[in-house]
């Protein structure tokens, strides 16, 4: 009972997922969060049997962190994708396999290209454009091949999942709340679906982060002021 999507665009690519968290015809959550970011510009969207999803977003969260640590910088897209298809394939085959499908998004700062992974539980991985996991699968995928191009800008991107996600909640007899965060090269933003404009509101939250940024630069590099210097003491009356 999950729904997540993913969409390249130009520069960037977005990554989607259902909140809700339950089992047959129960939902326990609407609030969890099924997204776990693997390194600065590294992100997957996750669904499965639920103890089967938090333990190896975990263990893929902790290893990816481990080899930051150990070699400086972090794993890009393509390498990392290789190792998390290695670990389903391993764990089919042995006698605890997970149960997890996944969408891998990233964005490889050393040729400024956007990548998008589809892995399912067995192994299986396809580099995609867009892709979708999960119920939304079965009725979104027409509508993002409609709207999708390559060369499209946030807006277009956002644009498009939203028609997704829109086409999701009208066929499905299950209605779920997502939650959304976009990938380039400064790194990995939460994007607001409820707002008017969601890459409005990113550009100006880095705008102020950057002023900020420059603002307490600027207090660092500048010189001291100099301490005021003390009166002389008044002599005593004889």
């Amino acid at each position: 009972m999950e729904c997540s999507f993913g969409i390249t665009g130009k520069d960037y690519v977005l990554l989607a997922s259902d909140m809700s968290a339950g089992r047959s015809i129960l939902q326990f959550k609407s609030d969890e969060n099924k997204i776990k970011e693997l390194g600065p510009h590294l992100a997957m969207a996750y669904g499965g049997e639920p103890g089967d999803t938090n333990n190896f977003a975990d263990y893929i969260e902790r290893n990816m962190r481990l080899y930051h640590i150990r070699h400086h910088h972090a794993l890009l897209p393509h390498a990392a994708s290789s190792w998390i298809r290695r670990s389903l394939a391993d764990s089919i085959r042995s006698r605890r396999p997970y149960s997890v499908n996944l969408l891998l998004a990233g964005f490889d700062t050393t040729d400024d290209t956007p990548h998008l992974y589809w892995i399912d539980y067995l192994g299986t991985k396809a580099v995609v454009p867009y892709a979708a996991h999960g119920m939304g699968m079965h009725v979104s995928l027409s509508t993002m091949d409609k709207y999708w191009h390559p060369n499209q800008d946030r807006r277009d991107g956002v644009d498009v999942l939203k028609k997704a996600i829109a086409e999701a909640q009208h066929r499905l007899s299950i209605k779920f709340t997502f939650n959304a965060i976009i990938i380039d090269k400064d790194g990995i933003h939460t994007v607001d679906l409820a707002a008017e404009d969601p890459i409005g509101k990113i550009e100006a939250e880095k705008a102020a982060k950057a002023e900020a940024e420059a603002a307490a630069a600027a207090a660092a590099a500048a010189p001291p002021a100099a301490a005021p210097e003390a009166s002389a003491p008044v002599a005593a009356a004889a």
